[in-house]
């Protein structure tokens, strides 16, 4: 009788469980295509209204990889702050940018308007910029910074975790991650794709911004270390992290939830 009871009670946790991890495939009308996405929620209660925090994944991630190896805590992280969290499929290497080469690859359009149109028409989300925050790591890292800035009035929040933020620091990365594939040879690359470009636009945009890198991140460190110069140099709000590790699951699983953190207790502050 116990033992059944025990298998009971297990189902029903993982049934309801089940229900806080939702699949679903977002139509772009931009690039004519379905995109999957992961919404993980807390216990949705009539009439309550959700803040909201879209996760960008790295080089050749997917959803279902964040929620089961990146931040495998999410559901928790949803529940214990009462947020709802957003993980687009960036598609493997689209970079998250609007590419000048691809019509399939319109990421940038895609999450800062079509997929936050979808979710605050789908789910009973505080539809404003100061409860909305972005976030990514590496590759995602770069896209949360470049959506961000193209979106003032969508996110007050931006995060990027050991971001690949430099494209004339990425050596042989830029052919070596595909950058080339979406936006071109980098010496003909648009200022509006580089992130030192539009740090003037950051300015006066009212976002608050969280960077952080790893110590032993040899590839990541030092173009993070110069924007935040050039962030402080500027006086733009910000918040800049080093911490031991390097540029791996294991680093950015302990900053993604420090940043989550963070961003929990910024919502609603005046003057982001």
């Amino acid at each position: 009788m116990k033992i059944g009871i025990t298998f009971l009670l297990l189902a029903l946790f993982f049934s309801v469980s089940a229900q806080n991890i939702i699949h679903r495939q977002v139509y772009s009308a931009n690039m004519h295509k379905n995109i999957d996405a992961i919404i993980v929620t807390p216990d949705l209660q009539q009439g309550v209204r959700y803040k909201t925090v879209y996760i960008l994944h790295g080089y050749s991630g997917n959803p279902m990889r964040t929620i089961e190896q990146d931040i495998p805590d999410l559901l928790k992280k949803a529940m214990d702050f009462q947020t709802i969290y957003i993980i687009p499929d960036g598609n493997y290497n689209s970079w998250y940018v609007d590419s000048p080469l691809e019509a399939q690859l319109q990421y940038s359009t895609f999450i800062g308007n079509e997929l936050i149109n979808y979710i605050d028409q789908h789910f009973p989300t505080k539809a404003n910029r100061t409860a909305r925050g972005l976030l990514g790591w590496s590759m995602g890292g770069y896209g949360a910074l470049h959506i961000g800035v193209a979106y003032p009035k969508v996110f007050s929040l931006v995060g990027s975790s050991c971001g690949a933020i430099d494209f004339d620091r990425f050596g042989e990365g830029y052919q070596a991650y595909q950058v080339d594939k979406v936006l071109g040879a980098l010496k003909d690359l648009s200022p509006s794709f580089r992130i030192y470009d539009n740090v003037g636009k950051m300015i006066h945009s009212g976002q608050r911004y969280i960077l952080d890198c790893g110590t032993e991140d040899t590839q990541m460190l030092e173009m993070n270390r110069s924007l935040h110069q050039q962030l402080t140099t500027q006086k733009i709000n910000h918040l800049y992290i080093e911490s031991p590790g390097g540029h791996d699951s294991a680093y950015w699983h302990k900053s993604l939830v420090n940043q989550l953190v963070l961003f929990q207790h910024y919502f609603g502050h005046e003057g982001l």
